[in-house]
């Protein structure tokens, strides 16, 4: 019975709470889909404020588009105003422009007619003037000289005197000035001509041990450097010879460091000549690097710094050419900046002159011609290539530039102590001298003076007049540029003397 009812009970209890349930469920549904609906509204009502708000912007972005096509009408329409105006004014000038085109064409036309009058009119009176002169233009006008020369040919001595004596003056002071200007800034040290190097070693016991057995040390070293290395019975050197300074600087510096180590064999030679190789190699490099940055210039091709290093090597009439180079560079950029020239072209060109001198044991040709093909090769401008290359007179000198680096050539090879001159080189070229002078039509007689710098010509007072001996001054110092090849100024002094000579008894 007891359970019975608790079976009730729980039934009971169960259908209350489904009820109850029931109801919250149903209310809660209730709410939610009111909530929603009131949701909805609430969307549609502010769907309905943009789309308004949306039509109102396109409504006024509509209303500026049509004032602005507006304003570009008008625009346009006033340009279009403005061209056909612009029209109208050209096709007036042109017609203008036609009309003195004829006008002009009308005019040259009878100016033409005119001259051929006057063409006609000169014919008669020349054939007029012939007929009573009884003499024809050319034989007129060469009577007219004539008479003209004699009348006023002392006058002209002088006239010509004077003008050549004003010009050489003020031409000689200016670049008197120039000149010594850049060789006071300019200093420069000297070395004698070699084909030969000495290596000093501590005893002449070693001379056996370079001499190897058999010869085989000294033969690899020959072969090896390419020079030739003299042992003889002279006490504490050894001499190297070749004409490649190059060669000669690595045997130097491989034999200097065999002494110093003191294991003198093949092998051990064919090590230490390499690393020599690379010392030199490295000393050329810095070399050609250190003249560019101390004449201040840059940008040359790496091949072109290495042949400029060699130079550090060689020497050309006791003068050292790298240094020769370097001098000649700062005297071309003082002289082209006096004379208004391209520094730029003689700094370059007159570093580079002598580049050839580099290769010549290599190439065949005058070393100014393979400083072209150098440069050629190499890229360098065709101003810079002429200037370098026309050094010698055997290239016409077309440039300012070229001009520049020819004098300061000669002027660094010139100087007192530059370089070296035997004594029968010096003899040769004073005979030369004399023999070319002499070879002229009425000189008597001429000497050479100041160390060839000033050849005296006495001529025959009754072959030579005083306006032939200015032409004959002229002529012999073109025939000198022309024929003679050595550095420097030669001052052509013509003399004419008349002596009357009477014995009083």
């Amino acid at each position: 019975m007891e359970i019975l009812l608790i079976a009730i009970a729980l039934a009971g209890g169960s259908a209350v709470g489904y009820g109850t349930k029931s109801y919250l469920f149903k209310k809660k549904k209730d709410s939610a889909q009111a909530r929603a609906d009131k949701l909805l509204e609430d969307t549609k009502a502010k769907a309905k404020e943009q789309l308004l708000a949306a039509k109102e912007e396109a409504i006024e972005m509509i209303d500026e588009t049509k004032t602005e096509e507006k304003k570009r009408r008008e625009q346009l329409s006033g340009q279009e105003k403005r061209l056909a105006e612009r029209e109208i004014n050209l096709d007036a000038k042109f017609n203008r422009l036609d009309e003195r085109t004829e006008a002009q064409k009308s005019n040259e036309k009878e100016i033409d007619e005119i001259k051929e009058e006057l063409k006609e009119i000169r014919t008669r009176q020349q054939k007029n003037l012939e007929k009573i002169a009884k003499l024809n233009k050319k034989e007129a006008a060469d009577k007219l000289m004539q008479m003209t020369e004699k009348d006023i040919k002392a006058d002209l001595v002088k006239l010509v005197e004077k003008l050549q004596r004003d010009a050489k003056e003020n031409a000689d002071d200016i670049a008197r000035g120039i000149v010594s200007d850049a060789m006071q800034r300019i200093a420069s040290e000297q070395t004698s001509e070699r084909t030969v190097t000495t290596v000093a070693i501590p005893n002449d016991e070693l001379k056996g041990r370079i001499i190897g057995k058999e010869g085989r040390n000294i033969q690899t070293i020959e072969r090896l450097t390419g020079v030739d290395v003299i042992i003889d019975e002279t006490p504490g050197v050894i001499v190297l010879s070749g004409f490649d300074p190059v060669r000669r600087q690595v045997a130097r510096v491989a034999l200097e460091n065999l002494i110093k180590d003191g294991r003198i064999h093949p092998t051990k030679i064919e090590e230490t000549v390499q690393k020599a190789q690379k010392e030199i190699d490295q000393i050329i490099k810095k070399a050609g690097e250190e003249a560019c940055h101390e004449t201040g210039v840059a940008g040359l091709p790496p091949e072109i710094v290495n042949y400029l290093g060699q130079l550090k090597f060689r020497t050309s009439y006791g003068q050292n050419v790298l240094k020769h180079s370097i001098e000649m560079t700062h005297l071309a950029v003082i002289i082209a900046s006096e004379i208004g020239a391209n520094v730029a072209v003689c700094r370059t060109a007159a570093l580079l002159h002598d580049l050839g001198k580099a290769v010549t044991h290599e190439m065949d040709g005058n070393h100014h011609h393979l400083t072209r093909t150098l440069l050629e090769k190499a890229g360098v401008d065709e101003a810079i290539i002429h200037a370098a290359e026309a050094h010698h007179d055997d290239i016409e000198a077309t440039t300012v530039e070229a001009l520049v680096v020819r004098a300061v050539d000669a002027v660094s090879a010139s100087r007192p102590g530059a370089r070296g001159d035997n004594v029968e080189n010096y003899a040769k070229r004073m005979t030369d001298l004399e023999n070319l002078t002499n070879s002229f039509t009425g000189v008597e007689k001429s000497y050479a003076i100041s160390a060839g710098r000033e050849i005296r010509v006495f001529v025959k007072p009754e072959s030579i007049d005083d306006l032939t001996a200015i032409k004959l001054a002229r002529d012999i110092s073109n025939k000198i540029e022309a024929t003679l090849k050595y550095p420097g100024t030669i001052k052509v002094n013509v003399i004419r003397e008349t002596r009357a000579i009477e014995y009083a008894k």
